[in-house]
């Protein structure tokens, strides 16, 4: 399965700003509620473990992967991709975050295969940085044809 195989229809954004963390992890699992990948509880249990346990998930300095447990309410395994045009701050001790890629996993290792082709996209820093700074879906959307 290829990268682009785990993002379903919608799941590739470009949002201006999110008024705070919270929404802007709302914005990242919007799609894969949606189209039925997870319910409202893994959302809510996303924002609960942050105040319990910080942002856990921010893999690099402007990206974050918010995701739960999936007993949390993950339903299908997949990913979405969220740009802020406008980074926001998660907590003191993280830069912002203007990238974040949702994941929902439904079971423990159903996510591997797409986190290492992840990995390997986001390792090549010529990758990251086209992300971070595109203006368009279709740019996103050909970057992670890379993988």
């Amino acid at each position: 399965m290829r990268l682009r195989d785990y993002f379903p229809d919608g799941a590739v954004v470009i949002k201006k700003s999110a008024k705070d963390w919270q929404q802007a992890i709302e914005f990242s699992m919007e799609a894969l509620l949606k189209n039925h990948y997870i319910n409202e509880h893994y959302v809510q249990a996303i924002k609960d473990s942050t105040l319990s346990n910080g942002p856990y998930y921010i893999l690099a300095p402007g990206v974050a992967m918010p995701h739960a447990r999936p007993e949390c309410g993950a339903l299908k395994t997949g990913l979405s991709l969220v740009l802020l045009q406008e980074p926001v701050s998660f907590d003191e001790g993280n830069d912002p975050v203007k990238l974040l890629i949702g994941l929902a996993a439904a079971q423990a290792n159903s996510h591997i295969e797409a986190i290492q082709a992840l990995s390997e996209l986001l390792c090549e820093e010529e990758h990251l940085a086209a992300m971070l700074n595109a203006d368009s879906i279709e740019q996103l959307k050909d970057i992670i044809a890379l993988a």
